[in-house]
């Protein structure tokens, strides 16, 4: 006998979460209930998690509108940072991603420093591009300034 569930985790080679989905009594009485996977499809529970559903996409629209917003006002700015550095232009040391994050909070921005994607530490002077991945679907490209002090 089949019985019909709602995933309330991504479970492999079977969904989503959110979907609802038939699976054999046992394996929801003995695997997935136990373990909060999944629960009943009563209409309960249906209206329940569309609630959530709808609670939670509201959430992500706001959140996707105020990284828009940020991106922008990152795009904006050329962030300057001031190192030492030798005579053919390479520095003393290196710009990484806790310098960048640094330089931006002294301009009012607070961001964690791992948004800031820099494959490797920058070694010499210049402008550069540094990506900052501000949500799943936001990325922003931060015109970077190494000056030498």
């Amino acid at each position: 006998m089949n019985v019909q569930i709602i995933l309330n985790e991504d479970v492999p080679n079977l969904g989503r979460t959110g979907d609802v989905v038939k699976v054999r009594a046992g394996f929801a009485r003995n695997y997935l209930l136990p373990r909060a996977l999944a629960v009943e499809a009563n209409p309960r529970n249906m209206r329940a998690f569309e609630h959530q559903k709808r609670s939670a996409m509201l959430k992500r629209e706001r959140q996707k509108n105020l990284s828009t917003s940020l991106k922008e006002k990152l795009e904006a700015i050329v962030l300057e940072i001031k190192a030492r550095a030798g005579e053919e232009g390479k520095l003393f040391g290196s710009v990484t991603n806790i310098d960048i994050e640094r330089a931006l909070r002294g301009r009012g921005f607070d961001l964690e420093r791992r948004k800031i994607i820099l494959p490797e530490p920058i070694k010499a002077l210049g402008e550069f591009a540094v990506p900052i991945k501000l949500d799943a679907e936001v990325e922003a490209i931060l015109k970077l300034q190494v000056a030498a002090e």
